[in-house]
């Protein structure tokens, strides 16, 4: 079954915290909603990100475009783990995701943060 969606209406946590409910109003008008558990919504967000870009790259004939996220905020924090930490980046209008970091990784990313560029690069409005 193929749905088409006009507009999404509503995203709400069950009760129980163990799915989402994702509002709409479907190609027909009439209101409809899809429930999906965590484990579905976490291979949802993962899989969003690469789709998004795929279709602008596709629309635009540009392998190089990729959704890019304006970046309002960060927050760093050691995990329960004394192995991981944690990053925290967010979005102005509430988007925000968080990511698990070996301390290998930690200390790659802060010297690529700091590495002067090595190619030159072409800036695009969004």
């Amino acid at each position: 079954m193929q749905i088409e969606t006009q507009e999404l209406t509503t995203c709400e946590v069950a009760p129980d915290g163990c799915a989402i409910s994702l509002g709409f109003v479907d190609g027909k008008g009439e209101p409809a909603t899809i429930r999906l558990s965590i484990n579905q919504v976490g291979a949802l967000v993962m899989t969003l990100p690469g789709l998004i870009s795929k279709a602008l790259q596709t629309r635009f004939g540009d392998q190089t475009l990729r959704y890019a996220y304006p970046l309002d905020s960060w927050v760093i924090e050691q995990s329960t783990d004394p192995a991981q930490g944690m990053m925290t980046l967010k979005t102005s209008d509430g988007f925000s995701v968080c990511f698990s970091i070996p301390r290998a990784q930690q200390s790659e990313l802060g010297e690529a943060l700091v590495a002067p560029r090595a190619t030159p690069v072409r800036v695009r409005a969004n």
